[in-house]
């Protein structure tokens, strides 16, 4: 039976020949569509048959499933992707600046380092979403020579777009009160530091207005150099007068960070010029020692300072009041009987 015909048997839909050998027209068989407005298969042109045939002829048979991830990607974050993040929950956004070859990645590497063998002091691991961005940017930490130290334990940064920053992220529990903090870390290059103090160049680092604090890593080993070390205080100067314009007025809290501290102590004296230089620009700074990774391990382990560092990032926990206070009995003031008694 066809839906032009009730016959059991019937393909004159199909064919166009009656079953029977009847004129499709005036077979008794035939059902008419007057009744559900439906069109028969007589009514229809062989144009409409043709073109209703080429419009599937070639097409897929079924749609093909959308395919899913099955786990969402842990490169680094952009800013579309961390918007999504900070609209669930608040989020320590460090900006990080420095020239190139001043440790700005080194402090990234060994941050995940520490925190992937729990031995970040204050501190345990609860959740990232960039740990295949970790993992690349340690990579040469872990590929050893034969058991010799690598020249460089890691590379210079690249990003794909250089317009935009790529921020990495973690979420730490601090183990003094519980408290999950997570931490939005931006690896960019030293080339766009140089273009802010060289040029003005600042479209690419808007982000540091949601900064809640900012890194300025300098280099210990030009600090510890007498022909260097003016110039480099200098362009300290020139960057943070450069901050100043960007962030319009507002100070986050400012760390400078002193890399290679397995190899060289800041002295007292070139500390206070760094803070003389801030305090032209009208900024206050803590300064930070780290040895990212250290040459002389049994002196200044790997992984110096950066505890301290997060530390003074998101800020110190505040004492807790106590719950129930306990004073001291007064004679002369009258006391509860339920609660006091002498």
């Amino acid at each position: 039976m066809s839906g032009s015909c009730s016959f059991d048997g019937c393909t004159v839909d199909d064919t166009g020949i009656c079953a029977l050998s009847r004129d499709p027209k005036s077979c008794a068989n035939r059902v008419t569509s007057e009744g559900v407005g439906a069109e028969s298969f007589d009514d229809r042109s062989d144009a409409d048959i043709e073109s209703e045939s080429g419009d599937l002829l070639g097409a897929p048979v079924l749609d093909q499933p959308v395919r899913a991830s099955a786990f969402p990607s842990s490169r680094t974050l952009g800013l579309q992707e961390l918007n999504a993040v900070m609209g669930s929950r608040y989020v320590d956004v460090i900006g990080i600046l420095g020239d190139p070859e001043s440790g700005k990645t080194a402090c990234l590497a060994s941050l995940y380092l520490l925190v992937s063998h729990a031995k970040l002091t204050g501190w345990s691991f609860a959740e990232s979403k960039s740990l295949a961005a970790f993992e690349e940017i340690a990579r040469g930490a872990r590929d050893w020579n034969e058991g010799n130290v690598p020249e460089q334990m890691t590379v210079h940064t690249e990003l794909a777009d250089d317009h935009r920053p790529g921020f990495l992220h973690l979420r730490l529990v601090r183990l003094s009160d519980g408290r999950r903090v997570d931490l939005a870390l931006p690896d960019l290059p030293g080339e766009w530091t140089q273009a802010l103090v060289n040029t003005a160049r600042s479209d690419r680092l808007d982000f540091l207005k949601s900064a809640g604090a900012i890194w300025i890593v300098l280099d210990g080993r030009t600090l510890a150099d007498l022909e260097k070390r003016q110039g480099l205080i200098a362009r300290l100067g020139l960057l943070v007068g450069r901050l100043n314009k960007i962030l319009d007025g507002r100070a986050p809290r400012l760390v400078i960070v002193v890399t290679h501290r397995d190899l060289h102590v800041l002295d007292v004296n070139v500390a206070d010029r760094l803070q003389a230089e801030l305090a032209r620009r009208g900024a206050q700074a803590e300064i930070v020692g780290v040895a990212p990774f250290s040459d002389h391990p049994g002196v200044v382990p790997a992984g110096f300072g950066i505890a301290d560092l997060i530390d003074r990032s998101v800020g110190k926990p505040t004492a807790r009041p106590t719950f129930w206070p306990s004073t001291e009995l007064d004679e002369r003031k009258r006391a509860y009987l339920t609660y006091r008694r002498s």
